[in-house]
């Protein structure tokens, strides 16, 4: 059995427990990404986060330069009361290292495009993606965050792609060479870019060589509605 330990989450045991099996049916470690999919984390940078956790409290030994570099360490099972106090007490720490971000709509990293009347107003109790605390920076409050479905693929050389999830935080103006979802006013359009005020314009930068970039001579049609935090990557599923 694989050793556990007080303050351990759901998702930490999940984890230990698909390890164990993995490696003793195949002889093997699995992937970052087959982790997430056997797990149900969507978010291969929140499954880097767990064995990063893991390996910090000698449950498991990686090496985070290889995806499949994995071991478990074994020790005798824990008592069953000794379980009990371990899962009230992961649920308390589950509160605390998960933040909730509500996913509002989505942005397209391409030429711009017209908003549907959703893109930036719906909002979905149901709509959300849960981000390890610890993967923002500290200055940002989770009050101020929101999360965006990307699509399109001018992005791709800032490691954005296609149906990624990107956080944001609330602003409303940016700094040359952040990453910023921006609303075009006179277009009605939308488009995730790299920010440059240049003399009498802005330039949206793309992250793709085969794109130009964007300029728009009235720099107060440019509508900035927030900065890229965090890119949280989408595991992709295998069809059956």
């Amino acid at each position: 059995m694989v050793r556990t330990r007080r303050g351990l989450t759901e998702r930490h045991h999940n984890i230990l427990n698909y390890l164990d099996k993995r490696l003793s049916e195949h002889g093997y470690p699995p992937s970052i990404r087959e982790i997430g999919e056997a797990t149900g984390i969507s978010s291969t940078s929140v499954v880097t986060y767990y064995l990063k956790q893991l390996a910090e409290l000698g449950l498991i030994e990686r090496d985070p330069k290889f995806s499949r570099a994995v071991r478990l360490m074994r020790e005798p099972e824990l008592n069953v009361s000794q379980r009990v106090a371990e899962a009230v007490q992961g649920a308390v720490a589950a509160a605390d290292e998960l933040l909730s971000i509500p996913i509002v709509g989505r942005i397209f990293a391409s030429a711009p495009v017209p908003v549907p009347p959703s893109d930036f107003n719906y909002f979905d109790a149901e709509s959300s993606i849960n981000i390890a605390r610890s993967l923002l920076p500290r200055r940002e409050k989770g009050s101020e965050l929101f999360a965006l479905e990307v699509q399109g693929d001018s992005m791709i050389d800032a490691m954005v792609n296609d149906g990624d999830i990107v956080v944001m935080k609330h602003a409303e103006q940016a700094n040359n060479g952040e990453m910023v979802a921006v609303w075009l006013e006179d277009k009605d359009e939308t488009t995730l870019k790299y920010f440059f005020k240049e003399k009498d314009r802005v330039r949206l930068q793309p992250a793709n060589p085969t794109m130009a970039p964007i300029y728009v001579d009235n720099p107060k049609a440019v509508k900035i509605q927030g900065k890229v935090v965090v890119v949280i990557r989408k595991v992709a599923t295998t069809a059956a």
